[in-house]
């Protein structure tokens, strides 16, 4: 093999049929619309002192519904974790309820004579 050899019309043509029969085989015509749910809507009110009466619009509670529903949390959407990232934190309640009176898990600031002492020396020296 030296090289490319050219194609010649024919084979450029029977080339270029086969592309469009390999986009027309993966093409979906999307007839339904839909919201993305990742993507925040930004409505702007009219001008204030407009004198145009506001539109009534009659609600679609299929869509308010799906709307809501994008937008919850992946523990209320889905009854199993879905990604290995949903798996990490599916369970996100806490092991043992926190109470303020329990010492393992609250360090409050208390005061000894070691620590009284070492605040003493510290003002002294500034």
């Amino acid at each position: 093999m030296a090289g490319k050899e050219k194609l010649d019309l024919v084979h450029q043509n029977s080339i270029h049929v086969e592309t469009i029969r390999k986009e027309q085989r993966y093409q979906k015509l999307h007839t339904e619309f839909s919201i993305n749910p990742h993507r925040k809507l930004h409505v702007l009110p009219d001008r204030p002192m407009s004198r145009k009466p506001t539109e009534v619009i009659a609600e679609n509670s299929d869509f308010i519904d799906a709307f809501h529903k994008a937008h919850l949390e992946p523990t209320k959407k889905y009854a199993m974790p879905l990604t290995a990232s949903h798996e990490i934190g599916w369970i996100s309640a806490p092991l043992i309820p926190s109470t303020r009176n329990d010492k393992r898990f609250n360090f409050c600031r208390i005061s000894t004579d070691v620590t009284i002492h070492q605040e003493k020396t510290l003002r002294a020296s500034t």
